[in-house]
């Protein structure tokens, strides 16, 4: 990935993340996140959707279930940018814990496990484990992430 190129660009790139690039599309999000930002995206891999039951992605990739899709994705995305150092300093600031708000309007539970891990709850108990840090992007940054966020 290449800092100087935008969320949309970048990810198209990656191999981990083509069930991502084909769900932001069926959403038709593209331009949302090609927009000037800036955003804080936590990307799940392939491997994350890979997690759900069998059939969820080939579900809500169909026309029909755009407004659901919509919500899933825009729950991993945070308006501004929050790098590793921020969300970890929201964590401190907040006793262990902070709540960090979606586009959807639903909110994330960060928290610290360990020393230099980041992770991440969402409204229905799953954790999701950042994986990799501050990939920045010229609109935002970008933070893998092990498991699909359910709002």
């Amino acid at each position: 990935m290449f800092p100087t190129k935008d969320i949309i660009d970048n990810a198209v790139k990656s191999a981990d993340h083509t069930t991502l690039v084909a769900a932001v599309k069926a959403a038709g999000l593209v331009e949302t996140l090609k927009g000037p930002g800036p955003f804080t995206v936590f990307a799940p891999t392939n491997a994350a959707f890979g997690k759900l039951p069998p059939g969820t992605v080939d579900s809500l990739v169909k026309p029909e279930s755009k407004a659901t899709l919509t919500s899933i994705l825009t729950y991993h995305v945070v308006a501004g940018k929050m790098d590793a150092a921020a969300v970890m300093a929201a964590i401190k600031a907040g006793g262990g814990k902070a709540e960090v708000k979606t586009v959807s309007g639903g909110v994330l539970t960060a928290m610290m496990n360990g020393p230099m891990n980041v992770v991440l709850k969402d409204a229905k108990g799953n954790v999701a484990n950042i994986s990799t840090y501050d990939v920045i992007q010229s609109n935002g940054v970008i933070h893998v992430i092990d498991t699909v966020l359910m709002p």
